[in-house]
């Protein structure tokens, strides 16, 4: 059985002694025997304290985007590289937050999944569509087309990154996709993955649309839900534990 990964992303949340209670928490309250993947994805201010706080746990840093460029004059941006330094492992890219609020195109995040591949940072690609797209039948068009695009960069490399489902109705709104729901798209992108690499299995392919201590059982119990981009629960010690633990 594939090991189940769960990512928290603490979005722009978080101080210096908020981070360290939480991880303290986090890092005592962890399952004696872990079978799951684990990783806080934080601000980047965070990145230094967050490193020195799980180090030596079983907790993997990641990071909330990372730039397309290696260096050079882009203000406010940082590079795969520098990521790297700190440890990172994991880094979000086309959260449907940056596509909306920052214009990020299908193009821009497909650039940004293989700058952080080409430095051995592992990127998670968000997918997803919105409540209008969803009740125009949408759904599976748009998901594909966000897919393709990374699909067409990184080529049989597809296989070394995570995707994360994270329908944009269902983020921060406490609505849900049912677990059949979440399912029906998770199939979807898996057979998507299977006509580019023969590694399709391997991929995980987690679901980012307000996972918590109360649903995650249910949804990860779906034959092609690999784990959880998980919100706002993974900033409370309790839920985010509960979920590890349904996971593990």
């Amino acid at each position: 059985m594939k090991k189940k990964l769960i990512v928290g992303n603490w979005k722009m949340n978080g101080s210096l002694q908020a981070n360290a209670e939480l991880l303290s928490a986090l890092v005592q309250g962890m399952p004696a025997a872990l079978t799951c993947g684990v990783g806080v994805a934080v601000p980047s201010l965070y990145l230094s304290q967050v490193q020195a706080l799980v180090q030596g746990s079983s907790i993997a840093l990641a990071a909330q985007d990372v730039s397309q460029h290696e260096k050079g004059a882009y203000t406010g941006e940082v590079s795969a590289d520098m990521l790297k330094e700190f440890g990172v492992r994991y880094t979000l890219v086309g959260h449907s937050e940056r596509r909306q609020y920052h214009g990020e195109t299908d193009a821009v995040v497909a650039a940004k999944a293989q700058a952080a591949l080409a430095k051995g940072i592992t990127p998670i690609v968000c997918v997803g569509e919105t409540l209008e797209e969803r009740e125009a039948g949408k759904t599976e068009e748009v998901v594909k087309r966000q897919l393709a695009a990374v699909i067409q960069q990184l080529g049989h490399c597809i296989s070394e990154v995570v995707v994360a489902y994270e329908p944009v109705w269902a983020i921060g709104t406490g609505k849900t996709a049912t677990p059949e729901q979440a399912q029906a798209v998770h199939a979807v992108l898996r057979a998507q993955l299977a006509a580019a690499t023969e590694h399709a299995a391997r991929v995980p392919l987690l679901y980012g649309g307000s996972m918590n201590a109360a649903n995650a059982a249910q949804l990860l119990a779906q034959p092609d839900i690999d784990g959880g981009l998980v919100g706002g629960a993974s900033l409370k010690a309790a839920d985010f534990l509960q979920i590890i633990a349904a996971a593990n």
